[in-house]
Formats: C-alpha cells, structure tokens, sequence
C-alpha cells in the first residue's frame, strides 16, 4: 500500500510539474505563432530615440515609430515573420537578449567591443556622419575651425548631442539650436550662423542644391554605425544580414534614411509609460 501511495504521488507530482511547463509562455523563436498562423519574431527596443525609435501619439494611437521600426518591419515581412514590438530602458536591451527575452534589438545600437562579449551582432546597417555646412569660402573643414564660431544644429537631433560635446572642446564655439534643418540652411546663408553640424546624407541634398554652400564629415572617434543585436548564438544573424545587405544594395535604406533624417525636427521626447519624459541621448558609446 505504502509502495502504491509513493507511486501515485510521484505521478502526481510529474503531471503538476507538466501541467506547470505548459503553461510557461514560449521563449522567443520557439514556436510562437500570431492568430494569423505567422510565427513571431519578438523585437525590443528602446523607444526614446528619435527619429530611430520613438512613440508617435500624432494620429491618437500611440505606437513605437521610426527609421529602425520600418527597417525591422522589412526584415520581418521578407523573412515571413510577423513582429512584436516590446520595449526597455537602453541599458536593459542587452540583459533582455541574454535572459532569452526577445530575439533582437534594433535601437541604433553601435557593436562596440565591450558589447559584442555579451551579443552578436549584424553587419552595420545605417552610419550617419556629422558634417559641417558652411559657405565655401568660409574654410570651415574641422571642428577646430569652429572655434569662436555660431553653429546650428537641429533640435532635439543626434547632432544637437555632439555639437554640445564639440564645443566643451572648441574655445569659443557657441551653439544656436532651430526646428528645422532648411532653417539651419537659410541662417546660414543671411550670415546669422557660421555653419551648421547635419548628418551626411541631409547635407548632401542641401549642398547638391546650393552650390554655395559645402560640407566636410567630422570623423568618428571609435566604433560607429547601427547594428542589430541578438543573443550569442542565434541563427537569425545570416539570414538579417540577407535582407540587410538586400536594402542596401536597392537603396531602400538610404530611401528610409531621407523618409526620417531629412524632413524636419525629430518630435519632442514624449512621456514614458511612467509619467517621466525620455531623454534622447546618444547611443553609440
């Protein structure tokens, strides 16, 4: 009797403890599938970026927009995946990779070394260059040029972020911050600014357009560029880097590029799910 007692105890506990597993939501890549029969890449990010990643509340809804969102909807709809979007502090997106939590992160992430310790990473999809713009005959090539000098830089943009770094280096230099980079272009032009720090791909639309003006790139200091993250090991890395280097090679990225860098102001920081406003710092480091 005592031997029967022990047995069906043990398979008590076998079936609690199937029952228990069941019931665990599937890991990332395992198995998951939408009600539309997809299965689902789950993607987080960091949504306080802009214009990379960052919550749109314009049109009511309020939902995670930007430049790394179209790219990450590409790559999911070409691998036939439907994406779920989850989101973190920046300094919780590699941790959220390595406890299995998401299958990737795109958040304008740099593959520094210290990080590829912890994460794999694709090939670099998008490297913006600072540029300086200014007036040919200014001879404004270098950020020591700069020195005593006004410069614009769009606000709320990467460039404002630098500009301000730019200048605890440059004696002198003082900063002028305006909504739009045309603005930037026509302060220029009525001599109300020496020049103005913009990302590369911009610059070169407004120079191509006024043959006045030039712009020299500000070299990178370190690492540089954008890459998708995922957890050590994952497959996932050949076949991103497939669509990736898919939409280079169309030119769909630079097309996305000028859709979020070119237009106008990145919008203001919105309130996070907490009540506080996210800041929009850099992040390469």
């Amino acid at each position: 009797m005592k031997r029967r007692s022990l047995l069906t105890l043990s398979l008590t506990t076998i079936v609690a403890v199937s029952a228990l597993a069941s019931c665990e939501p599937p890991q990332p890549g395992q198995n998951a599938t939408s009600s539309s029969g997809k299965k689902v890449l789950t993607m987080i990010t960091s949504p306080e970026y802009p214009p990379y990643e960052y919550y749109d509340t314009a049109s009511g809804e309020r939902k995670i927009v930007g430049f790394d969102i179209d790219i990450a909807n590409k790559i999911a709809s070409d691998l036939g995946y439907e994406l779920k979007i989850n989101e973190s502090d920046f300094n919780g997106l590699i941790p959220a990779l390595q406890a299995k939590r998401a299958d990737f992160v795109i958040a304008g992430m740099t593959p520094t070394p210290e990080r590829r310790k912890n994460v794999d990473f694709s090939t670099v999809y998008y490297e913006a260059k600072n540029t300086i713009i200014a007036p040919k005959t200014s001879n404004l090539k270098t950020t020591k040029d700069l020195a005593g000098k006004t410069v614009g830089v769009q606000l709320g943009s990467i460039q404002e972020g630098d500009a301000k770094k730019i200048a605890e280096k440059v004696p002198g230099m003082k900063i002028k911050q305006l909504n739009k980079v045309p603005d930037l272009i026509q302060e220029i032009k009525a001599k109300r600014i020496d020049a103005a720090i913009v990302e590369d791909t911009v610059a070169k639309g407004f120079t191509d357009a006024s043959t006045d003006l030039v712009f020299n790139v500000i070299p990178s200091e370190g690492p540089s560029g954008s890459a998708v993250a995922f957890p050590k090991g994952s497959p996932l890395v050949a076949d991103f880097n497939k669509v990736l280097e898919k939409m280079k090679a169309s030119g769909e990225i630079k097309t996305l590029a000028a859709k979020w860098f070119a237009t106008s102001a990145p919008p203001s920081p919105s309130p996070s799910p907490s009540g506080s406003m996210s800041p929009s710092p850099s992040k390469a480091p």
